[in-house]
């Protein structure tokens, strides 16, 4: 018989131990983390700190009853990888490190053994058992807590970065007509899909019928870069509106050219000032000075 089918079925005393000290446990769990070098009294109030452990110990009794220590994903620990998802997000999005969120469940280790010690008396045997139950069930909650953790702070990472990109890739309204996307920075798969779907979406919001795609501030373009941009301008086009690219600097056009892209069917200006000349132009429009003192252009059309 395996180890794991030996901890289902046996009487065994882990059970029996939380049953019948569970008061005394938590105190001394909560002790145990009021004392700690990770306790952040400044991100997390004693009160809650103490409803939490009687929360989860309580939960912790409740699915030891069925004597398996194994498998932690059986029906019977949901109510317990729950609350320690729970646990986890608030201690992510409150400012814990992974380290401080997993000693929650390992600092539970010593005052568990320590009665597991003492119910088990001169039975080397039983303790054994017992502080091998224990040890690989905080190992598993443990590590189930820190993975959680680390979910949470992935989302968070992935969520902020979507939020810059869109922050640094605005498109803004020149004039009736005409929008423009200033483009800082490098331009990948991820980044792209946002201008595009940020710049379809202003076309259709404001009925432009031209797109400035400035890329002035674009250190370097490679095939990827052109690639993407032909593709935003694709899109546009879709969606009926005319693309022009600007700020095509020398050493930018001559890469374009070495790498044998094709950009005959895009129209390219030097400055998103001239790309803006030309797009008032198709449209059928023309900024003039004023004719009086201090008045300033004027748009005609």
């Amino acid at each position: 018989m395996n180890g794991s089918a030996t901890n289902t079925t046996n009487s065994g005393g882990l059970s029996a131990i939380l049953d019948k000290h569970e008061p005394e446990l938590l105190s001394k769990w909560i002790s145990e983390q009021l004392g700690s070098a990770t306790r952040r009294k400044d991100l997390m109030k004693e009160s809650e700190l103490r409803e939490q452990s009687r929360q989860f110990l309580s939960l912790l009794r409740a699915a030891s009853q069925s004597r398996n220590f194994t498998d932690t994903s059986r029906p019977e620990w949901t109510a317990v990888r729950d609350l320690l998802t729970d646990i986890s997000k608030s201690r992510a999005l409150n400012g814990f490190t992974p380290s401080e969120t997993a000693s929650f469940i390992f600092s539970l280790r010593s005052p568990l053994i320590e009665l597991i010690q003492r119910e088990g008396g001169l039975d080397t045997k039983e303790i054994t058992v017992d502080l091998g139950d224990a040890t690989r069930l905080l190992d598993k909650l443990g590590l189930y807590t820190f993975e959680e953790f680390q979910k949470t702070r992935e989302g968070i990472i992935n969520r902020q970065q979507q939020e810059m990109m869109e922050l640094s890739t605005p498109v803004v309204r020149l004039f009736d007509g005409i929008v423009a996307v200033p483009l800082i920075g490098t331009l990948d798969s991820a980044r792209t899909q946002v201008v595009m779907e940020n710049l379809l979406q202003r076309i259709v919001e404001t009925g432009a019928e031209i797109a400035i795609i400035d890329i002035t501030g674009v250190p370097t373009v490679d095939t990827l870069v052109a690639q993407h941009l032909l593709k935003t301008v694709a899109a546009a086009r879709l969606m009926g509106a005319d693309c022009i690219i600007s700020g095509i600097r020398p050493q930018i056009a001559q890469t374009i050219i070495h790498l044998g892209v094709d950009l005959q069917n895009v129209t390219t200006k030097a400055t998103m000032a001239d790309a803006l000349v030309m797009a008032l132009k198709t449209l059928g429009m023309a900024i003039t000075k004023g004719q009086k003192h201090g008045r300033g252009p004027a748009l005609n059309s």
